[in-house]
């Protein structure tokens, strides 16, 4: 039973990957911020370049199981 999820288990555990990856990267670059004292707009400017990364990569998700939904 199991070998017949193995392509779904994967899937899933490659996105649960990735969004550990975001997390971590998140931690260290408000590490690196905070111990480097930037400002204002340098940390806007930063969390806002982050979050565009992780919504892409949302997006990418979304898209795909909406193209594998249609075909």
């Amino acid at each position: 039973m199991l070998s017949q999820y193995m392509i779904q288990i994967e899937a899933i555990g490659l996105d649960l990957f990735f969004a550990a990856i975001f997390f971590f990267i998140g931690m260290a670059i408000h590490d690196v911020l905070k111990q480097g004292k930037v400002p204002k707009f340098g940390r806007i400017i930063v969390w806002s370049v982050l979050f565009l990364g992780c919504a892409g990569f949302v997006a990418k998700g979304m898209i795909q199981l909406f193209w594998e939904g249609v075909g």
